[in-house]
């Protein structure tokens, strides 16, 4: 019998190539009559002039544009009161956020923060948001956090730490998914950020807690899609069809773990990108393979049929083998020394791990200091 759950998503989504060009038309039903749009975005996207065409249309309908192309990777709380700070100033009534994980995870924060209603540090946890938002629409530029459609913004907190927000008001009023915004994305950020999408459908699927029927389905669909597209898409960067591909299966991913949270393989990755800023993808590329193997005694029939529905070797054994076969396959780097960490960073890594009292919850087995210091050692 199945157990009593809910399901929430995004109440509108487009995916449509080209649809960015034409942003002021196809974000009016959700931008309810705003004239003034703070846009949020970074420099890297700012500078590709992947925002041009969006910028323009949004300027020719007449709408009063602030551009915030501050936001770095694992953005700290800094950027956060800075933007809010400017959309403020700025008189800003309607929010959109444009690019990856790292833009559309402060668009959520920035709006939810501008009401002055409550504030950033009250926020942290499962369903601490109270304060009212203006309308909120986000567009990614790459295929992988899905956070066009969850209602999680994860931000650095003091100098190094990772800190979640998971609160109903973060999930936008629209989403606009148009795969020409990733044409051209390079072969590595392409396959982290694929690869991530993968981890939140495979942690989505074997959730201990919040497992239900919907995420299941969405979880497997956007693990086809995403196993099917990958590797064409790094070795093709102007593949529109495995570009597409890729897009509908992060944002699939993204429904499920919105609701079927994220579990040990995040855990693990937050201390990578927080305290040496390795891009979260690869954080999660690289911690994947000791993590699918400690869970697989508690997961083994659940990795089973992912490996089945993606026509793997049978078990646990298909589904690792064929991970760790992709990140080889698109040459990215698979040890923490690869990555500048050594033996003498692990315990400090570890404690931060162990302390995450949102994500090991949902671990398809339990995960103790010594467990986590064992799985880090693996991939030294």
């Amino acid at each position: 019998m199945t157990s009593a759950f809910t399901f929430t998503t995004v109440p509108k989504i487009l995916f449509e190539p080209g649809a960015a060009s034409n942003l002021a038309t196809t974000a009016a039903p959700a931008l309810n009559g705003a004239k003034r749009v703070l846009f949020v975005t970074d420099a890297g996207v700012r500078g590709a002039g992947l925002a041009d065409g969006a910028l323009a249309g949004l300027n020719d309908a007449g709408l009063a544009v602030h551009v915030y192309d501050k936001v770095v990777a694992d953005p700290p709380e800094s950027i956060i009161h800075d933007a809010v700070a400017e959309a403020r100033e700025f008189g800003a009534q309607a929010v959109i956020g444009f690019g990856g994980g790292s833009p559309m995870d402060t668009a959520k924060v920035v709006a939810v923060l501008l009401s002055g209603e409550q504030d950033l540090a009250s926020m942290y946890g499962v369903q601490q948001v109270r304060a009212s938002r203006p309308p909120l629409i986000l567009l990614p530029t790459t295929s992988g956090t899905g956070s066009e459609v969850t209602n999680v913004a994860v931000l650095t907190t003091g100098a190094t730490s990772k800190r979640g927000i998971a609160a109903d008001p973060l999930y936008a009023d629209m989403a606009i998914l148009d795969p020409d915004l990733t044409l051209g994305l390079p072969r590595h950020p392409t396959a982290y950020t694929g690869i991530d999408a993968m981890v939140h459908a495979i942690e989505a699927f074997t959730n201990r807690r919040a497992k239900n029927p919907v995420s299941d389905a969405l979880a497997l669909a956007a693990l086809k899609k995403l196993h099917g597209s990958i590797l064409r898409a790094c070795e093709d960067g102007s593949d529109r069809e495995a570009r597409g591909d890729m897009l509908l299966g992060a944002m699939l991913a993204g429904q499920a773990f919105s609701n079927s949270p994220c579990a040990g393989v995040h855990a693990m990755a937050y201390p990578l990108g927080g305290m040496f800023h390795v891009p979260h993808g690869l954080s999660n590329a690289v911690v994947l393979p000791p993590v699918l193997r400690f869970n697989a005694p508690e997961a083994e029939t659940l990795y089973a049929e992912i490996s089945a529905h993606l026509d793997l070797k049978p078990g646990s054994a298909g589904l690792i083998a064929e991970m760790d076969r992709i990140a080889g396959a698109v040459g990215i780097e698979r040890r923490l020394s690869q990555l500048g960490i050594s033996h003498n960073d692990v315990p400090a890594m570890a404690a931060d791990v162990a302390a995450n009292d949102r994500l090991l919850p949902n671990n398809p087995r339990e995960m103790t200091y010594d467990a986590i210091v064992a799985m880090y050692e693996e991939i030294l």
